[in-house]
């Protein structure tokens, strides 16, 4: 099983105090014992490492990056990425969705993500499965 990571489960993994801690938490042990894919990209893992670092601090920083980096298969953004992904962004007109969204989408249909882990609404609209729902 392929599974795409998002920001927002990165942080609600770490974050004790998250609204989907726990749910996050059960989700990374279904994932370990599945021994899933686990895909990102690099711009998720600025926005990831920027937010643990300004909400929770460098301790947690260090946990995402020791406990969870290392599990991560890593998609880096090239500038044709980037392009593609600013072009749909201007495209969807929509300013809920950000150009990490954007990235994100192209590169889990582009490795054919079976679900994504995300705890926000932006994957379900766009026609991916989250994986709390496959549970």
């Amino acid at each position: 099983m392929t599974v795409f990571v998002d920001t927002s489960a990165l942080y609600a993994l770490l974050d004790a105090d998250d609204a989907h801690h726990a749910e996050a938490r059960a989700a990374w042990q279904r994932l370990e014992a599945a021994e899933a894919t686990l895909v990102t990209h690099s711009y998720v893992l600025v926005e990831t490492i920027a937010l643990v670092q300004h909400r929770l601090g460098l301790a947690a920083v260090r946990a995402l990056v020791d406990a969870v980096g290392p599990l991560l298969t890593v998609v880096w953004v090239t500038a044709p990425l980037h392009e593609e992904a600013l072009a749909a962004t201007l495209a969807a007109n929509a300013r809920h969705l950000s150009l990490v969204d954007q990235v994100s989408f192209l590169v889990a249909r582009r490795r054919g993500c079976d679900a994504v882990w995300a705890f926000d609404d932006d994957f379900e609209r766009a026609g991916f499965t989250r994986f709390a729902a496959l549970a």
